[in-house]
């Protein structure tokens, strides 16, 4: 799996575990990181957030080039 569909699957999950809360729950998880030093990890949380704001507002993903 590539890293983008890794993102969009911890999106779905959070989305099935959450609800519109997972929205909160992403936003909170990067400033959490930010806030410890940790840039990389909420980088890849901002992500997240993005790819369940994709998925909440129906846009689907496009496939990656490679598979």
């Amino acid at each position: 799996m590539s890293e983008r569909q890794d993102i969009y699957c911890a999106a779905h999950v959070l989305i099935a575990a959450f609800g519109d809360d997972a929205v909160v729950d992403a936003a909170v998880r990067a400033e959490e990181l930010q806030t410890a030093g940790d840039r990389a990890g909420a980088a890849l949380w901002r992500r997240i957030l993005a790819a369940i704001g994709d998925l909440l507002d129906g846009e689907r993903p496009q496939r990656d080039a490679k598979q």
